[in-house]
């Protein structure tokens, strides 16, 4: 009835090829998901080498998106949340504030200089796009910083990042502006993601001062 020929013992693979194959075809899914999947997905790099094929940024910036999509669909929800007062929400790990001006009307207010900015940059983000720029810092370098959103406000993660290692310093949604003075708590990259939530497309400016070793636009 069937014109097709049965295979004989001798071609079928042994039980020891089998387990053989098994193991092999799981130590590849193994190193799979750790060099691969993990960092592109997660931003979680264990192996170092997501962070050389450029998979884990990318895995943190999808982790980032879906946070953040997770925060405005619970604002949605509800209702939109007070904005927090600057001067009584806490300070973050990692990140000191700069105290605030004295009135100008105060005689007694000392004449104050601003920091020394040694780098300014100015990026526009349309709706919904968002950008990161990093300073290479080593670990207890301190570099001020000041970002203004012309035209709007962000939504905004200072954080860093070094292989095998990650931080999240502070986070805010929908801020005009943010100052202070970022201690690196380890050697690596260290900076701000932003993104704009809004209808309009906004600038930010971003000055910078202090300990580093460059700057630069990651994404």
């Amino acid at each position: 009835m069937y014109n097709s020929d049965l295979p004989h013992r001798a071609e079928l693979p042994s039980t020891a090829q089998l387990v053989r194959s098994t193991a092999l075809a799981a130590a590849s899914a193994v190193v799979l998901l750790l060099t691969v999947v993990l960092p592109a997905e997660y931003g979680v790099d264990p192996t170092g080498i997501g962070r050389l094929l450029g998979l884990t940024e990318m895995g943190e910036i999808k982790t980032r998106l879906a946070r953040e999509a997770a925060a405005d669909a619970a604002a949605a929800r509800g209702g939109k949340a007070a904005a927090p007062d600057p001067a009584s929400a806490p300070i973050a790990a990692g990140q000191a504030s700069i105290p605030p001006a004295r009135p100008a009307s105060d005689p007694a207010a000392p004449a104050q200089a601003g920091p020394a900015w040694r780098d300014e940059m100015s990026f526009t983000l349309a709706p919904g796009q968002g950008t990161e720029i990093k300073l290479r810092m080593s670990e207890g370098d301190k570099a001020a910083f000041a970002w203004t959103v012309q035209g709007g406000v962000v939504n905004y993660d200072t954080h860093g990042d070094a292989p095998g290692r990650s931080i999240s310093y502070v986070k805010g949604r929908a801020v005009a502006a943010d100052e202070g003075v970022l201690v690196a708590a380890f050697s690596g990259n260290h900076g701000w993601f932003w993104r704009n939530r809004g209808q309009a497309e906004v600038t930010v400016v971003l000055r910078t001062g202090g300990t580093y070793q460059d700057i630069k636009r990651v994404k």
